[in-house]
């Protein structure tokens, strides 16, 4: 257990902060996962809608720093060239 005062708040705050994390991360693997599976549809209207959508959700955890700006780079490079490959 910690002695110091802020040491002591920090742990109060930490399961908040995981918990608001782990919500924001998982929506934006269900988005990417969705826009996946729209791309594999061959539905090019729906795949541009959910690629927008997974990119806005990579933006958001990388502005909250949830995940590194760098990856979100990377997933949203990656999800575009998917997408055009198509």
């Amino acid at each position: 257990m910690a002695n110091i005062k802020s040491a002591i708040k920090r742990t109060r705050q930490e399961p908040k902060r995981q918990l608001r994390n782990r919500m924001v991360k998982s929506k934006m693997r269900t988005s990417i996962k969705h826009a996946l599976a729209a791309m594999a549809s061959e539905d090019k209207g729906a795949a541009q809608a959910r690629v927008a959508e997974a990119i806005s959700e990579v933006d958001k955890a990388a502005q909250k720093g949830v995940i590194h700006p760098n990856n979100a780079a990377r997933q949203k490079s990656r999800l575009m060239k998917r997408l055009n490959a198509k």
